[in-house]
Formats: C-alpha cells, structure tokens, sequence
C-alpha cells in the first residue's frame, strides 16, 4: 500500500530566520491523522538564514537523526560534544535521559537540513552522539546505509529502534528498487529532484508512506530520497 503525501499541504513556519516544512505534526502545525508514522515522529525539513540557528534546547527519550542538505551544521551538546557538518553528512544524537543542545549556521550560505525524531524502544538510554562523513558518491544510484537499530556493522549509525535509515541520489533517466517487507513499513522523502515511484509523480520535498509493497523509483531528473523504513504497529 502506498500513501503519497503533497508537500504543498505540510505544516510550514516561517519565522524569518528559519523555514520549515513539517512532514508531521510540529511546533505550531497539528494535524490529528498526521501525527507520526510507525515510530517515525518528526521529519523537519529546515531552512537556516546564516548567522542563526537553534539556542541550547532539552530533548529526552528520542533518537535524532540530523541530514544536512545543504550548507554548515555546527552542533554543541552538554555532553561535550562540538561538531560542525556538511552536505551529505549526518550526526545522531540519543536523547535517553536528558542532553541539551545548540544547533547553528556559521556559515556564509543557507543551511538545508532534515531532522528525524525516531521513538526509541524504551525510554531512560544513556544519552550518546555521533557523527559520520559519507562521501556523497556512496548514495549515487544505490541505497546508502546510514543508522540501523539490529546491530548491522554495514549501517555505521547504531540507533536504539527496529528501524534502517538509508540516503539515495538516482540518476536523471535511472531507477532503482525498494522492497519494503511483511510485517514492515517505511517513509520516503524526496530532498531534491523530481521521480515517480510506482508511477506515482513527485516533486521535491514531497513524502511516502510505503506499507508491505516495493517500489520503483525513475527519476526524471536527479532525485535525492531519504528512506525511514521499520517494524509495522500493531
């Protein structure tokens, strides 16, 4: 079963500094039927003026996975953590019992980046970050692993959920496959580009809901998708 999302009904704000769309309840945008997915809490897709950024701010009991777009993400933590990243480049952050953090654009240029709320699998984690440089060529027409929750040494992002996080920049004329299994879910966002999945049009910023059915995605013009796929609900 598929379920294609219009990017032009997402929550949005601007707030002149920052500009979000909110794939899911957020902030200011509530939306009843449009709460999460699966485990999948918050998909921000962010826009950051430079000289901005978040002030130091409380998360707990929720893994944050931050994908820069675009541009310079510098992040400072209470646990002592202090990073700054760029496009294609990702940090994680488990929340668990409490972590403040800040997160700022120091660059010249905008910031794009998306933040993913995933719901842990119990609350009370000892709270951990890391980050990874992939080199963007590694998603180039294939699925790039980033974060896995089973322990596999090929996604390089352990995360404390039943979930696999993936990045993938296909072709302009290309295709490639996902087949999401019994049992499992997954949600697919186009970053940048535009494609048909399933013969189903996209355009950037568009969302997926994908339930026990593989796809089929040909973009028409390069086409950049994160992928959040999981364990199904009961």
């Amino acid at each position: 079963m598929l379920r294609y999302l219009d990017s032009d009904n997402f929550g949005t704000s601007d707030l002149g500094w920052l500009n979000s769309h909110f794939h899911f309840s957020f902030a200011g945008y509530y939306n009843p039927d449009n709460i999460q997915f699966g485990v999948l809490r918050v998909m921000n897709d962010d826009l950051v003026m430079p000289g901005t950024g978040f002030d130091t701010h409380p998360h707990q009991d929720m893994e944050i996975i931050s994908y820069v777009v675009d541009g310079e993400l510098s992040h400072k933590d209470s646990m002592g953590s202090e990073q700054t990243l760029t496009r294609g480049q990702v940090q994680y952050m488990s929340a668990g019992t409490g972590v403040t953090h800040s997160e700022y654009n120091h660059g010249k240029d905008m910031l794009h980046f998306f933040q993913i709320w995933i719901f842990p699998d119990k609350n009370g984690h000892t709270p951990n970050y890391g980050d990874f440089r992939f080199d963007w060529n590694d998603r180039k027409d294939k699925w790039m692993k980033i974060a896995s929750g089973d322990g596999n040494s090929e996604f390089p992002i352990q995360i404390h959920q039943d979930v696999h996080v993936y990045a993938t920049e296909v072709s302009a004329g290309n295709s490639q496959s996902f087949a999401v299994e019994k049992g499992r879910q997954a949600y697919l966002a186009l970053v940048e580009g535009g494609a048909t999945v399933n013969g189903i049009p996209m355009k950037s910023r568009d969302g997926m809901e994908i339930t026990e059915e593989a796809i089929t995605i040909e973009a028409e013009k390069d086409a950049h998708f994160l992928l959040i796929e999981m364990k199904k609900l009961k």
